[in-house]
C-alpha cells in the first residue's frame, strides 16, 4: 500500500482509555511475568495504533498546511496528545510497581524501566491544559513558518525556496536573497517574540507544577537523558569553545581568502567557493534514483530498506507553497514504515538531507521489531549519530549526484560539520540561559544571544542588518520553538559521526559492522551505553573532541584551496577508503 492510501481515522480517546484500563487490570491480576508480558503487548498495540494515526496527521498537515481537514485534525491532536500521554503514564506507573520487575527486565531490558521512571517525572493530570496550550503555540509557530511568501526574483517564494539564492556565486544576489530571507523574520518579529515568550512561560509553569526548579530539568527528563545532565553538557560546550571555535575561526579566514573577499559577511557565510557551491546535477526524481542505486550498492540491508521506502512512497521531498519548513523522519508503527519529509530546493543540502534523514529511517527500520515503542528510537543524541554517520558513509557515491563537483561537496561538507559545532553549542547555551531566566523580556533574550553569539561565532558579521544586529539570528532555528533543548544532540552526535568517518577510512568492514549494530540496538540502551557497545569514545570524555578534530583538520589542510576551486583536486576514489589523495 502506498503511504498516501494509509487509512486515517481519529481515535476515540474514551474507547482507548477503556481498553488501556482493561489491559492494566489484566496486568495487575496476572500471576506470572509471562502473563504480564502479554498485557504489555496488548497495551503496546493500542499505543502503536494511536501513534500511527497521530503521525499520519502530522505528515499530511505539514505536507499541506492549507488542508483544512488535517489542520482541524492537528488542532485535535494538540488537545488529545496530552490526554493520551496521561494514559501512557498510568501504564508506566503500573509497570514500575510490578512484583515481577526483575523478570520483566530480563524479558524487555532494564532501559525500559529507566525510561519509564524518567517519563513519570514529566507528566501529571495537573498540567494537561498547560500541555495543550504548549502544543497550540508550537502549531502556531509551524503555521507561521509555513506561511512565508516572500516576493523574490519575480515571484512569491517560501523561505526554503529562497535559500538556494543565498548560495549564489554572485555576491549581490546572495546578499539580496539573505536580506529577503531575514525580512520575513523582521516583519514577524513581534509575533515570533510573543509566541516564544508564551512558550517559555507556559513551559516554566509546567515544570514548577511537576516539582522542578525550572524547565531545563524537565526538558532533560522529557528527552530521556538518563545518564547525563546539564553539568556534563556544559563541560562539552567548554571543550567546543577550546577546540572547535579556534578551528572554525581559522577555516572561516581560509574561506574568506578562498573567496577573494576583504571581509566575510553573514550573506557569505555558506558560500564555500568563488565558482559557486556544488549543486546536484538533476531533478528531485533524478536524485531519488541516484539515491536508490547508492543504497543498493552500500549494503544488502540498505538496498532492502530503500526499496521498502520507494515501493510505499514513504518520502515527501520537494519544497512547495504551504508546506511546512525543515525536514524530519518519523515512524508509522502499524505499517512498520519510516517516513521522510524534506524541502528539496536544488541546493547541495538536498543530498545532505537525503542521506541524513535516510540514516534516521534506516535505523528505525532496523529496530522496528524490538517490540517496545520506547525502543523504536534511541534518545535524540544517539539518533543523530545514525543520520550524521550516514552522511559520511555515503561519501564514495557523491560523484553520482555532483559529477565533477563531488570533491567540492566533500570539502564543503566537512567544513560545515566543523562550523556546526560552535553554532549547536550556542543554541544550547542560549536555551539554558533563557529557561534559567524565564521572566526575561524579548529584548533581554536577544541581548543574551548576542553575548553567546560573540563567544561561539566570533566571525559572524551582520553588515549592519538591523534585525540580526539586534540579536534575532536564533529565531530562524525551529528547534528552539518546537523541541526545546533538542539541539546539542546534533553536536554530541557529530563528534561520534566524525569517529565513524575516521574509522571508515581505516577499516571499513568493522566501521560498518558497528554502525549496523548501533542501528539494530535502537533505543534499547542509554546513550553512553550505546557508545561503549559500538566502540565509540563518548563526546563527554576529556580529549575526545580534540582528538577527532585533529583528524578533520589534517584532512582539510591536505586540500589545496586553489585546486579545489577549479576542480583540480581528487579527494577520494575508492569504496569507503577516504584518504586525502591530492593529484596535481
Amino acid at each position: 500500500m502506498k503511504s498516501k492510501n494509509y487509512p486515517y481515522q481519529r481515535p476515540d480517546l474514551d474507547e482507548i482509555a477503556a481498553r488501556i484500563s482493561d489491559a492494566l487490570q489484566e496486568f495487575n491480576q496476572s500471576s506470572t511475568a509471562k502473563a504480564q508480558g502479554e498485557a504489555i503487548k496488548e497495551i503496546n498495540g493500542i499505543r502503536n495504533h494511536v501513534e500511527t494515526m497521530m503521525q499520519i496527521c502530522i505528515i499530511r498537515h505539514t505536507g499541506d498546511t492549507a488542508n483544512e481537514f488535517y489542520k482541524k485534525e492537528q488542532d485535535y491532536w494538540d488537545e488529545a496528545a496530552p490526554l493520551f500521554a496521561g494514559m501512557v503514564t498510568d501504564y508506566y506507573k503500573t509497570l514500575l510497581a510490578s512484583g515481577f520487575r526483575s523478570e520483566l527486565e530480563q524479558l524487555f531490558g532494564a532501559h525500559l524501566f529507566a525510561l519509564a521512571e524518567t517519563k513519570l517525572k514529566t507528566f501529571s493530570a495537573d498540567v494537561i491544559e498547560d500541555l495543550q496550550q504548549e502544543n497550540k503555540l508550537v502549531s502556531e509557530y509551524t503555521q507561521l513558518e509555513a506561511s512565508s511568501n516572500i516576493f523574490f526574483d519575480g515571484k512569491e517564494r517560501t523561505i526554503s525556496q529562497i535559500y538556494p539564492y543565498t548560495l549564489s556565486a554572485d555576491r549581490n544576489i546572495r546578499k539580496e536573497a539573505s536580506e529577503a530571507r531575514f525580512s520575513f523574520y523582521q516583519e514577524h518579529k513581534e509575533q515570533l517574540d510573543d509566541i516564544y515568550d508564551k512558550l517559555v512561560k507556559i513551559r516554566t509553569v509546567i515544570a514548577r507544577k511537576l516539582g522542578f526548579e525550572n524547565f531545563t530539568e524537565l526538558a532533560y527528563a522529557r528527552l530521556g537523558r538518563t545518564d547525563y545532565g546539564a553539568e556534563m553538557v556544559a563541560s562539552f560546550r567548554q571543550q567546543v569553545k577550546e577546540h572547535a571555535v579556534p578551528l572554525a575561526t581559522r577555516l572561516k579566514k581560509r574561506q574568506q581568502v578562498r573567496l577573494g573577499l576583504d571581509e566575510l559577511k553573514y550573506f557569505d557565510d555558506e558560500i564555500m567557493f568563488s565558482s559557486g557551491n556544488p549543486v546536484p546535477k538533476g531533478s528531485s526524481e533524478w536524485i531519488v534514483e541516484q539515491g536508490k542505486k547508492m543504497y543498493q550498492e552500500l549494503s544488502a540491508e540498505t538496498g532492502e530498506f530503500i526499496q521498502h521506502m520507494l515501493d510505499r512512497e514513504l518520502m515527501d521531498l520537494t519544497a512547495k507553497a504551504g508546506k511546512a519548513g525543515g525536514g524530519y523522519c518519523t515512524y508509522l508503527p502499524e505499517f512498520q514504515s519510516p517516513f521522510i519529509f524534506a524541502n528539496f530546493n536544488g541546493s547541495a543540502d538536498d543530498i545532505r538531507v537525503l542521506t541524513h534523514e535516510a540514516g534516521h529511517a534506516f535505523q528505525v527500520y532496523q529496530s522496528r521489531n524490538l517490540g517496545q515503542p520506547e525502543y523504536y528510537w534511541p534518545t535524540y543524541e544517539a539518533s543523530e549519530i545514525h543520520s550524521m554517520s550516514m552522511e559520511y558513509l555515503t561519501w564514495p557515491w557523491m560523484e553520482n549526484f555532483f559529477k565533477e563537483e563531488a570533491d567540492k561537496y566533500l570539502f564543503a561538507h566537512l567544513n560545515r560539520s566543523v562550523f556546526f559545532l560552535p553554532y549547536g553549542c550556542a543554541v544550547d547555551e542560549f536555551q539554558h540561559a533563557v529557561y534559567e531566566n524565564p521572566d526575561w523580556s524579548p529584548s533581554e533574550r536577544k541581548t543574551a544571544w548576542k553575548d553567546i553569539e560573540k563567544a561561539y561565532l566570533p566571525y559572524l558579521d551582520f553588515d549592519g542588518n538591523e534585525y540580526l544586529e539586534s540579536g534575532g539570528y536564533w529565531q530562524r532555528q525551529i528547534h528552539i520553538y518546537t523541541d526545546p533543548f533538542y539541539f546539542i544532540d546534533y553536536a554530541l552526535a557529530q563528534i561520534c559521526a566524525m569517529q565513524f568517518w575516521k574509522r571508515s577510512r581505516e577499516d571499513q568492514e568493522n566501521a560498518w559492522r558497528d554502525y549496523m549494530l548501533l542501528c539494530k540496538l535502537g533505543g534499547s540502551k542509554s546513550f553512553t551505553e550505546l557508545m561503549k557497545l559500538v566502540n565509540l569514545d563518548s563526546p563527554f570524555e576529556e580529549g575526545s573532541i580534540a582528538s577527532v578534530l585533529r583528524e578533520v583538520d589534517g584532512w582539510l589542510e591536505a586540500v589545496e584551496d586553489n585546486k579545489i576551486c577549479t576542480g583540480g583536486v581528487v579527494i577520494w576514489r575508492s569504496f569507503l577508503m577516504l584518504e586525502a589523495w591530492i593529484f596535481m
